[in-house]
């Protein structure tokens, strides 16, 4: 019989109040049985360590594994999703990929560490998202670097997922156009700017002879206003 566990929250490597997934609770659940897994997945992400060790997990298990997205699988998440034999979204659902970020402290040789460490975790990343799309490490790379959130059909388009979940129901002779999207956070961010440089913009009117001011309605205007001051 097909098990179910729910990978819901932010994932860490301890919960100081049970309300984040960590490996050990997450362990504890897979291992607590045998056969195929189902694993719902509705996480913002988190810790990037943490997140390796359940998708080694979930790569070592014996049965297959089937992950479904039915809210968001952003950052870590997204890492541990790629570990899905089979890999499905919500229609509504989204995917999120982008760089390892980290705090850090000190001088310069800390922080020089510290940007080695992000870039030997990046490689990490991509080696998953890799091993699941089959794409490039410099088309991968590029992505991240972009933060990019993916719709499930853009998600399927691109490897990332296997199928977009269909309600049974539906009747297969209904033809449903598929549109897929993919957000840059850079690409949002500058369309957003050109529109509101569009709107901004107030195109002058053209005026005709007779509607032009004359220098006498001018002053009388200008006067006005001085008064005004």
């Amino acid at each position: 019989m097909e098990r179910v566990l729910f990978l819901n929250g932010t994932i860490a490597e301890d919960s100081w109040f049970d309300d984040d997934v960590t490996p050990q609770l997450f362990k504890d659940e897979l291992f607590s049985g045998n056969g195929d897994v189902t694993v719902w997945i509705n996480s913002p992400g988190g810790d990037c360590v943490a997140a390796a060790q359940i998708y080694n997990m979930l790569m070592d298990y014996k049965g297959n594994i089937t992950v479904k997205i039915d809210g968001i699988a952003a950052s870590a998440a997204s890492v541990i999703a790629m570990a899905g034999t089979k890999v499905l979204m919500s229609p509504v659902s989204m995917l999120m990929i982008h760089n390892p970020m980290t705090i850090a402290f000190g001088n310069s040789t800390e922080m020089q560490k510290a940007i080695s460490m992000l870039d030997e975790v990046k490689e990490s990343i991509i080696n998953a998202y890799e091993i699941k799309t089959g794409l490039s490490r410099t088309k991968l790379s590029h992505l991240m670097d972009s933060e990019t959130w993916m719709d499930a059909n853009k998600a399927v388009e691109l490897g990332f997922a296997d199928d977009v979940i269909k309600r049974i129901d539906i009747a297969e002779d209904l033809e449903i156009p598929q549109v897929s999207m993919l957000f840059s956070k850079a690409a949002v961010t500058n369309s957003l700017m050109d529109k509101l440089a569009v709107h901004c913009k107030i195109p002058p009117k053209p005026v005709e002879e007779t509607q032009k001011i004359k220098a006498d309605t001018l002053v009388d205007r200008l006067n006005l206003i001085k008064n005004w001051r």
